[in-house]
């Protein structure tokens, strides 16, 4: 479980603090507000590895991040989210969230008040999107913090606000179990992505029977565990590709014989192979 939450603050890889008109949304009194930062590289360096991480924290107003570059993985109690290129995620107000964003950077965060997000999914979601509605969210982020309302501004940010309403629902989460014997499973499965073995192995390890390992995993998931490994190996994938990885060592790294059964498992769940799936969104 996440730890309690930190006081209310804004994720910093948008606005620049510094601006002259910047604010905590949270407090300023519009609606409805977007911030955006394009082809801004904010990684930070851990080891061989890049990305920028916030702790555990809320915002009283929802959040709608569009992620047009990189790759962004959102955090919340029984649930990950990754956001790929050209997707976004919908974090209610008030839900506490984790959020790590790998490599360059080109995004923009929808600030909606509560008053007016009646319309929108009352659990956090990843969302698809469409070339309107992210038209809609580069062209508000271009608006002051505190533009005027009930001029055309205002008017922009209705339409996004019914735009964001009708976005599909996305692919990528992966659930997190609450039970302490899953949790031991699923830092054994993220430290060890490309170990193959079976439920049964795993249940032996764990000193379970292989019928009660499957049973808490459908559970706690909603998922079977072969599904839910599936789930894993896809976020896991679309981070490394987003961070430079070849289809070939993303392959080795999820332990697959080749690239080709990856690259058929990857279409199998997503509908189409991981470099049209990337391209077609960025």
């Amino acid at each position: 479980m996440p730890p309690p939450a930190s006081r209310t603050r804004p994720m910093p890889v948008f606005r620049d603090a510094s601006s002259i008109d910047w604010e905590d949304p949270d407090l300023v009194p519009r609606p409805v507000i977007t911030l955006g930062a394009a082809g801004l590289d904010m990684a930070v360096t851990h080891g061989d590895d890049t990305r920028k991480e916030t702790d555990f924290h809320h915002h009283r107003k929802g959040q709608f991040l569009l992620w047009m570059r990189g790759v962004l993985t959102c955090e919340v109690a029984g649930g990950l989210w990754l956001v790929p290129p050209g997707s976004a995620i919908w974090v209610p107000g008030g839900v506490r969230h984790r959020m790590e964003a790998a490599g360059t950077i080109e995004c923009y965060v929808v600030y909606v008040d509560p008053a007016v997000g009646d319309a929108l999914p009352r659990d956090c979601c990843t969302l698809s999107t469409t070339p309107l509605l992210r038209e809609l969210v580069i062209r508000s982020a271009a608006l002051p913090m505190r533009y005027e309302e009930g001029a055309m501004a205002s008017r922009l940010m209705t339409l996004l606000v019914d735009e964001m309403a009708s976005a599909q629902p996305g692919l990528v989460h992966l659930p997190l179990p609450t039970d302490k014997r899953l949790g031991r499973l699923v830092e054994w499965l993220m430290a060890s992505p490309s170990d193959a073995v079976s439920i049964d192995a795993w249940a032996a390890r764990m000193d379970i029977s292989p019928r009660t390992l499957s049973r808490l995993v459908s559970r706690e998931t909603g998922m079977s565990f072969g599904r839910w490994r599936r789930q894993l190996h896809i976020l896991l994938a679309l981070q490394w590709l987003a961070r430079g990885a070849t289809v070939q060592d993303v392959a080795a790294g999820l332990g697959y014989e080749n690239a080709s059964n990856f690259v058929v498992m990857f279409r199998k769940v997503l509908g189409e192979t991981p470099g049209r799936y990337l391209k077609s969104r960025t």
